[in-house]
């Protein structure tokens, strides 16, 4: 019997290379948690050695994540990341908030047991596995204990693992199941019912706290889960008989969370049956029959052949061309669980499903895979939310809460309907309706309507003489495609108007109403691996913006407006190049036309906005240095140190745009990616000892 202890369970690890070392045959498994996976395993023939292997390499952070690797997501996914980092949406329903039954739903998860179970996935009967085995979860419903003894192997295992509030419950026959460690963490009379003579438990909780340890109330409320949950494993340990073993690997306070260092939790448990040795001994077959035990539990096999079928089972309106389009493993491809996993991960990278998994079926002698996709149950609109804080420490505060409402898949071409709703320092208000032309096509439609309000400073000779509020109201009709995973390209038409009013300086100055309407173009490229403190790739925006008399503008422009940055990394250190250049060909005063320049990393001696004009450029050379070693937690939050360069200026006309007119400014800072977005303390200097403190938390103002 394996119980659970969350990384404390790599203990089990150990348990078994000794039971082995020893010629100790299992021919029973019972587990709870992190003990159902070892335990699950291992039963379907797999090796302590591939075991240690996995424990010890994969990425539990990232496994306990539903993000999706940036290259899977689509463009348009790409920039809500970037715009809205924190990763939670919360449901909205005919005016009712929801909430997701997990912060985490398990995607990747369930695709990693998938993968190892596959094997054995036309297994239904788990007393048929290498070794016989239970799967020990809890009914969040009813309270009682749930023991899986049969169906879906990596279902069982992950069902059983469901930490509640953590990861999602995982619905099996009827019942919503979370960790089975709430009622039955080390349940000996479950694997004493599987007909074995002799019980072997590993109780791998958690000790309690001292009185000197309990001194905040998350240690009390830790001790409180703990007493709840060893009051049940003492009574299981009371019907441990005189022949039976109880093994208690010595692992102290090794946190349940801690799996960055999960290889230290594998020698405890070796040590402690090494104790048991003299207990253990008389269970030791010869050499021949526990060779012959071996052969037969190691008998996993790849799944070979080819795929049959493709399908895909899902309860959204989406049509079927919408996942052939992004589906390329087809029928009569070989079955390879890496592709699958991929495949289905490209689904879930659509942002509409909840879960996307896959299962192999045999159907009339022949094998197919079926994708599950199952849709977000808390739908179906969804809000998500952003701020962005900047301070520099000299009374200039910057701050915006940003809300979107998303409503997807609102048809059949899987049409989306959003708004987005800014308040603060530059308030907005936009919508958009953004509708595929096909189900299988990356052609779309976006008509869109954009209230916003900006600052801009005026001048009269370079001097200040005011700052102005600008109010625009623009509505406009683009046609697009996507260019793969990692672009767009729009063409559009707009129309609209708005006025000036000055709200800091000369009354005098004019407060002009105006009327613009034109044509855009705009093309955008996303590469990056991540949306903030990338280690490689690329990222550009580039739009022309043509105002026109007879499109209802109140002059003939043309306005150019380019973003280029790219990173690369060797190590932990990562280089990055940017350029930001705005021009217009045509200028005639209008201050909605001028662009700006100062704030974090855009000329940082000086404040946000402080100069604008026509004309702008500002490049930019940045360094960054990740600190120290990821601990691999589920929150990990890395910490950097960097420094940019960077030169540019505004113009009142195009000629004098030069290197020598050009700025010198930098910044050092410490970055923290964290899981609300990114965050900088930084200093800024500028020519003429210019010097600004920058507080940043949440993604940059635009």
């Amino acid at each position: 019997m394996l119980g659970g202890g969350g990384a404390r369970g790599a203990a089990h690890i150990g348990v078994l290379r000794e039971l082995e070392r020893m010629r100790i045959p299992v021919d029973a498994i019972a587990g709870t948690s992190m003990g159902a996976i070892v335990g699950g395993l291992y039963a379907s023939g797999m090796s302590v050695d591939d075991l240690e292997t996995l424990v010890t390499e994969m990425d539990w952070a990232d496994a306990m994540s539903d993000e999706p690797a940036r290259s899977d997501l689509r463009f348009r996914r790409k920039q809500d990341a970037r715009d809205f980092p924190v990763n939670l949406d919360i449901g909205l329903e005919r005016g009712r908030l929801k909430l997701p039954l997990g912060v985490v739903q398990g995607q990747k998860l369930d695709l990693i047991l998938r993968n190892l179970t596959l094997p054995v996935s036309q297994v239904t009967d788990f007393d048929d596995l290498p070794i016989p085995f239970r799967a020990i979860a809890s009914d969040i419903e009813t309270g009682e204990m749930h023991v899986m003894h049969s169906g879906d192997l990596a279902l069982a295992i992950r069902a059983s693992m469901s930490v509640p509030g953590v990861l999602a419950p995982v619905s099996v026959d009827g019942h919503l199941l979370v960790d089975g460690g709430l009622v039955g963490n080390l349940p000996v009379d479950i694997v004493r019912d599987m007909g074995v003579d002799v019980v072997i438990a590993v109780d791998v909780e958690f000790p309690l706290y001292t009185l000197d340890e309990l001194q905040s109330a998350i240690t009390v409320s830790e001790q409180m889960l703990t007493i709840l949950i060893r009051k049940e494993t003492l009574r299981q340990i009371e019907k441990l008989g005189d022949g039976d073993v109880l093994i208690r690997p010595q692992l102290g306070t090794f946190g349940s969370a801690n799996f960055g260092d999960i290889l230290e939790a594998i020698e405890p448990g070796a040590t402690a049956t090494r104790e048991q040795e003299p207990r253990l001994a008389r269970l030791a077959i010869d050499d021949d029959g526990f060779s012959a035990w071996q052969r037969r539990r190691e008998q996993r096999k790849p799944r070979d052949g080819r795929l049959a079928f493709v399908r895909v089972q899902h309860d959204s309106r989406l049509s079927a061309q919408v996942f052939e389009s992004r589906l390329g493993v087809v029928a009569g491809d070989p079955i390879d669980a890496t592709v699958l996993s991929a495949e289905a991960a490209q689904l879930h990278a659509l942002d509409v499903f909840e879960k996307v998994n896959y299962r192999l079926v045999e159907e009339d002698g022949k094998t197919g895979v079926v994708f599950d996709a199952r849709a977000k149950t808390w739908g179906p609109s969804f809000l998500n939310f952003g701020f962005t804080l900047e301070d520099d420490f000299e009374g200039a505060t910057n701050f915006d809460l940003r809300a979107r409402l998303t409503r997807p898949a609102v048809n059949r071409y899987g049409g989306e309907w959003r708004v987005d709703l800014r308040l603060g320092t530059e308030p907005q208000l936009l919508t958009e309706f953004y509708q595929p032309l096909r189900s299988d096509s990356r052609l779309f439609a976006a008509p869109y309507i954009d209230l916003d309000q900006s600052n801009f400073n005026a001048f009269t000779d370079q001097d200040i003489v005011a700052r102005l509020r600008v109010t625009e109201l623009t509505g406009g009709f683009d046609v697009g495609t996507e260019i793969g995973n990692f672009g767009e390209l729009r063409l559009g038409a707009f129309r609209g108007g708005g006025e000036s009013r000055v709200i800091i300086g000369d009354p005098a100055v004019p407060n002009p109403d105006f009327e613009t309407g034109g044509l855009r173009a705009l093309l955008r490229f996303d590469t990056l691996d991540k949306p903030w403190f990338p280690t490689n790739g690329l990222r550009a925006d580039l739009e022309w913006r043509q105002s026109l008399e007879e499109l209802g503008s109140d002059n003939r422009s043309d306005i150019i407006d380019m973003s280029v940055e790219a990173v690369r990394s060797r190590g932990k250190s990562t280089v990055g190049i940017g350029l930001d250049f705005q021009t217009t060909l045509s200028f005639d005063g209008a201050v909605q036309d001028l662009f700006r320049l100062g704030g974090f990393q855009r000329l940082s001696g000086y404040e946000r906005g402080a100069i604008s004009g026509p004309h702008a450029a500002v490049a930019k050379l940045l360094y960054y240095r990740r600190i120290g070693d990821s601990p691999g937690g589920l929150f990990d939050a890395p910490i950097y140190f960097g420094a940019s360069l960077e030169a540019g200026n505004v113009w009142e006309r195009r000629t004098d745009m030069s290197l020598g007119s050009a700025l010198l400014n930098g910044s050092l800072f410490v970055g923290v990616d964290s899981y609300v977005g990114p965050m900088f303390f930084a200093v800024g200097v500028g020519q003429g000892g210019l010097t600004n403190f920058y507080l940043v938390i949440g993604a940059p103002p635009p």
